[in-house]
């Protein structure tokens, strides 16, 4: 497919940070843009074929190589380490006696001879080149091969020309170089994926949970409102009844105005594509305490339809997480999937650990996985195709969440009804009217230009991706979404469901208080659309939890007195009257957007749903309570979510999805 050639009007998004300001959205996509001249793959062949027939490759298969490079439009190199004919060692041991060059199986990393900032452009983009400098000891100093894709042709012809460099250069194995170019960046990566946005644009960073005027008000509050109570309890309490009712109702107007539009899932028809005009796409996993899903992880993850000398998987790991490190060496990974492992840093959250990987990482356009994901095999072409036919202001597309185990207990199959409503029915539904997305924490797919412009992942919050929604929106970007889904299974008991929903209102106070720090400039930079999104999203979906209880406490109350023959008075009577619209219109608000996107056989037991909405509610305002008090007490601590095997069927789930 070729680059879309629609002009796009440049803009400046003049209220956006000096640091990260955007010059201008440019009119290409930047994804299909015409690649390098590559020197025919059957040519390149020649050059390889005596190394290959000393590791015993056939000829046969070095045909099918060159074939496969000339589909892609990639480097016969490319393909040939893609297709891995032999351990990477055995291969570059055989080039180096082929070249007359010595061979190391691994360098010192201390040994690397350049600025640890340029150790990390080596990782990323385009950074691998050149041959490294390296100084053993008291030795001379001599060049490394091996980091960066070879033209052997013109390096034999080099070493003819000037024998004397056979002395000064050296054959590593790419993994190992690699290896010792992580050793040598990790502390700039590290400090970097810590600071960078914090430095950059501290408006945009939740490493201040509150500025001054915020933590003022708040206080303020604090101490105003019980002595209201005490002086003035009725009105208090009216006012207080009608400031929450205010946010509950915004989040019910929102669910019926996105149920109007709601459909059950669907799968997009693809057209075909060609693989010669597909980037670079890079897969980035973040694993903690993941040993357990480590099979399945890299079945669904080997599933994936796109070129393999074209995709890399990164799995971002904890430096001091042993476990899950070993049970990832434990198996041979693929040459496309590369293990990250991130130093023992704080703050320890997901998007720091993503933030740190990002550099290493090539790729146009940059997915976003969890340990217990299963893409649908063809996500990445409709996500890839999505860009291709948008102009650049599209920086990414979230794939919708199936939940496959919701046959296990109450508490999954309401996670599950959760799940539908949101990512079959608002999330479209925000998207088609371009407002702000608050993307959820995997399956995002991001141009990777956008993502670095707009300052990537927070390290300091929580649910790093709703904040990073609502930031690509302030630079001027939008947020899209597929078809093609992922599947996962929902927590089953409640000693799991509660620290992550906590953490997920956590999050959404930390970003609603970092983007409101400056309200009037964030409505400026968002419009009305957008803004009003902001209040109903974050603030108002953890205040209408919170205020679900006091609610449910007010009607029993007046209910008793009625029980015992008393008459409320007419505040009373108001203040009833309100709450029980407020709770009959949220029950039925939440009940018709998760019922307009089942399936029919998804809709079976589906009065267990109804039953169940207010003990799951009661569930949802305790989590937001605790969130409260989480983020006073420890605003940047991570509550992981274990996950295990799963148990339900996914790949029955995939057929029942196909169009």
């Amino acid at each position: 497919m070729s680059a879309v050639e629609q002009p796009y009007s440049p803009t400046t998004n003049d209220n956006a940070p000096a640091a990260l300001r955007l010059k201008a959205v440019p009119a290409s996509t930047g994804l299909a843009e015409a690649p390098p001249r590559i020197r025919d793959p059957f040519e390149d062949m020649q050059h390889w074929y005596a190394i290959l027939m000393r590791v015993g490759y056939p000829l046969d298969k070095m045909a099918a190589i060159a074939a496969r490079a000339r589909t892609n439009a990639t480097s016969f190199h490319a393909e040939l380490l893609a297709a891995a004919p032999c351990p990477e060692a055995n291969l570059y041991f055989a080039l180096a006696e082929e070249l007359g060059l010595p061979f190391r199986l691994e360098v010192d990393s201390g040994g690397l001879v350049t600025d640890n900032h340029d150790f990390i452009a080596l990782l990323g983009p385009g950074g691998a080149q050149r041959p490294l400098s390296y100084l053993d000891g008291s030795a001379p100093l001599v060049r490394l091969l091996g980091l960066g894709l070879l033209d052997i042709g013109r390096l034999k012809a080099l070493l003819q020309k000037r024998p004397e460099l056979c002395e000064r250069l050296i054959v590593v194995p790419p993994a190992a170089l690699r290896r010792a170019v992580k050793e040598r960046a990790a502390a700039t990566l590290g400090a970097q994926a810590r600071d960078q946005l914090a430095n950059d644009v501290p408006d945009c960073s939740a490493r201040l949970v509150a500025s001054a005027w915020q933590g003022w008000v708040i206080g303020a509050l604090a101490m105003a409102l019980p002595i209201s109570f005490a002086l003035w309890p009725f009105t208090t309490m009216f006012g207080v009844h009608l400031f929450f009712s205010v946010f509950f109702l915004g989040c019910v107007l929102l669910r019926m105005r996105a149920a109007r539009h709601a459909q059950p899932p669907y799968l997009k028809k693809l057209a075909p594509v060609a693989a010669k005009d597909l980037p670079t796409y890079s897969v980035m996993v973040a694993l903690y305490r993941e040993a357990d899903v480590v099979p399945e992880l890299l079945a669904g993850l080997g599933r994936i339809v796109w070129p393999r000398s074209k995709l890399e998987i990164k799995l971002v790991c904890e430096a001091d997480d042993h476990e899950t490190l070993a049970a990832l060496r434990a198996v041979p990974l693929k040459p496309w999937v590369e293990i990250i492992e991130v130093p023992a840093i704080g703050p320890r959250t997901k998007p720091k650990a993503l933030a740190y990987a990002l550099p290493t990482t090539t790729g146009q356009v940059v997915a976003i996985y969890d340990a217990e994901d299963k893409p649908h095999p063809l996500q990445l072409v409709e996500a890839w195709q999505a860009f291709a036919k948008a102009d650049a202001s599209l920086a990414c597309v979230q794939a919708p969440l199936v939940i496959t185990n919701s046959h296990q207990g109450m508490l999954a199959r309401l996670f599950a009804f959760e799940y539908a409503a949101l990512f079959r029915g608002l999330l479209p539904w925000l998207a088609a009217r371009s407002l702000i997305l608050p993307l959820g924490g995997t399956s995002n797919h991001f141009r990777r230009e956008a993502l670095v412009n707009s300052g990537g992942w927070d390290p300091f919050n929580v649910t790093e991706d709703a904040d990073l929604g609502l930031r690509l929106a302030r630079f001027g970007y939008r947020s899209g979404t597929i078809t093609y889904p992922t599947f996962e299974d929902a927590p089953m008991r409640i000693k799991t469901w509660i620290p992550q929903r906590t953490r997920w209102f956590k999050g959404w106070l930390q970003t609603w208080l970092v983007h409101m720090r400056r309200p009037m400039r964030l409505w400026r930079e968002l419009g009305t659309g957008s803004f009003l999104m902001v209040q109903i999203l974050f603030a108002g979906m953890v205040l209408s939890a919170a205020a679900h209880p006091l609610m449910l406490l007010t009607l029993a109350g007046v209910v008793t007195e009625l029980a015992w023959g008393s008459t409320p008075d007419a505040q009373r009577s108001i203040i009833f009257a309100v709450d029980a619209v407020n709770i009959t219109c949220g029950y039925a608000a939440f009940l018709v957007l998760g019922a307009a996107t089942l399936m029919k056989r998804e809709r079976k037991g589906f009065w267990r749903v109804v039953l169940a909405t207010p003990l799951y509610w009661m569930l949802i305002s305790f989590a937001a309570w605790r969130a409260v008090w989480h983020l006073y007490r420890k605003p940047f601590v991570w509550e992981k979510t274990p996950h295990r095997r799963s148990a339900s069927v996914w790949a029955r789930e995939a057929r029942a999805h196909k169009t």
